[in-house]
C-alpha cells in the first residue's frame, strides 16, 4: 500500500517556471505568426497557393513535448510516498503453548491442530525474514532458532506434541534468548541491530511458576514482559480459545478458560499488541494482522520511477506525431 505523495527536492519545480515560458513563448509565437501572415500576404493570393495547412493537430507534438518535459521535472523534484515495505531485517520468534489444554475441543477439531494450521500458515506468508519457533508447557524449548528456511519451522509446527503444565515467563525468557543469540552471531549494520518481535500463542494460565502474584516472580509473565521492554523487543499476544473449553482429565472433565486479561498485560508492559480468537478463522486472520504489523514497515520510497517513464514516452509520441503530422521534428 502506497500513501500520498511527497517531494524530497521541491526546488526542482521551479524548472515548471521555464517550462510555462517556453509554453507561453509557443503560444505567443503562433499568434505572431497568423498576424504576420495576414498583414504581408493577399487573402486570395495565400488561398490559391498556400497549401491546407492540418490545424489544431499540428500543435500536438509541441504540447506532448511541454508536458513531457513538466512531468520530467516533478520525477527530479524527487517524488517520495510511504509505502509498507518487507521488514527484511528482522526477527520473529512464534512462540506456541502446548500445554494438556491445547488438546480442548472448543475450537473444531481441536485448539492444538487449528493453532498448527494457522501457525504454518503465518510461516509461509511472512515476509523474507528470520522466523523461529519455541514451544512450551512446563518448560520452553527453541526448536528452531531464526532461519529464512520455513520448510524447517513448517516441520517442526507439525510436529508439536502436548505436554503438562504453563510456563509462560520461560517461553518468553527462551523466545528472548533465541533473539539475543542470533542477533549476536548476524551483527547489525548501519542502521542498528536488526528489530525483533515476539509473538506468543496461548490459550490458558500461567501454571509454572504458581503461588500468589506468580506472574511477577522473576522467572513469570510480567518479569519476562519486563525483560523483553528492556531489550526492546514487544512481545504481541493470542489468547486462543474460549471460556467454556474443557478436557478430559482422569475421567473427569477440567475447565480451561483462556485468560485474556494476562495476555492483554503481557503485550502492555512489553510494547507489543493483544488479540484474542475464539475459533480456527479467527485465529488465522489475527495471524494475518500480526504478520502485516510486524512483517512490514511504513518506510518512504523513492516514486520517480513512474514519472521518469511517462515523461520519456510522451517525448517518444511528441517526436512520432511530429514525424507523422509535420514530417519534421518539433
Amino acid at each position: 500500500m502506497t500513501l500520498p505523495m511527497t517531494l524530497s527536492r521541491p526546488a526542482w519545480l521551479l524548472l515548471l517556471v521555464v517550462v510555462g515560458g517556453l509554453s507561453a513563448g509557443y503560444v505567443l509565437l503562433q499568434v505572431r505568426r497568423k498576424r504576420d501572415t495576414v498583414r504581408f500576404t493577399g487573402l486570395d493570393l495565400l488561398d490559391r497557393v498556400a497549401p491546407a495547412r492540418p490545424g489544431w493537430p499540428r500543435h500536438v507534438p509541441t504540447a506532448l513535448l511541454l508536458a513531457a518535459l513538466a512531468v520530467m521535472v516533478v520525477g527530479l523534484a524527487g517524488p517520495t510516498a510511504q509505502a509498507q515495505v518487507p521488514r527484511n531485517r528482522a526477527t520473529i520468534v512464534m512462540v506456541v503453548d502446548v500445554s494438556l489444554s491445547m488438546m480442548a475441543t472448543d475450537v473444531e477439531p481441536s485448539r492444538l491442530v487449528a493453532a498448527q494450521s494457522a501457525a504454518k500458515t503465518f510461516a509461509r506468508e511472512l515476509p523474507s525474514m528470520n522466523l523461529g519457533l519455541v514451544s512450551f508447557a512446563g518448560s520452553a524449548a527453541v526448536l528452531v532458532a531464526p532461519t529464512t528456511d520455513r520448510v524447517a519451522v513448517e516441520r517442526a509446527i507439525d510436529e508439536l506434541r502436548l505436554s503438562e503444565s504453563t510456563a509462560t515467563g520461560e517461553a518468553i525468557f527462551a523466545a528472548l534468548t533465541s533473539i539475543e543469540s542470533f542477533a549476536a552471531a548476524v551483527p547489525g549494520d548501519e542502521e542498528g541491530p536488526p528489530p525483533a518481535h515476539v509473538v506468543l500463542m496461548i490459550d490458558g494460565k500461567q501454571m509454572v511458576p504458581g503461588g500468589p502474584d506468580a506472574e511477577n516472580r522473576p522467572r513469570g509473565a510480567f518479569s519476562a514482559a519486563r525483560a523483553a521492554a528492556a531489550a526492546g523487543i514487544p512481545v504481541s499476544t493470542i489468547a486462543f480459545g474460549t471460556d467454556y473449553g474443557s478436557i478430559e482429565l482422569e475421567g473427569r472433565p477440567q475447565p480451561v478458560p483462556v485468560d485474556e486479561a494476562a495476555m492483554r498485560e503481557i503485550a502492555r508492559i512489553s510494547g507489543g499488541r493483544s488479540f484474542s480468537a475464539s475459533s480456527a478463522d479467527e485465529l488465522r486472520e489475527v495471524y494475518g494482522q500480526v504478520r502485516d504489523q510486524v512483517g512490514y514497515e511504513t518506510r518512504a520510497v523513492d516514486v520517480s520511477r513512474p514519472w521518469f517513464a511517462c515523461g520519456t514516452l510522451a517525448a517518444m509520441a511528441a517526436l512520432a506525431s511530429a514525424l507523422v503530422l509535420g514530417r519534421r521534428t518539433p
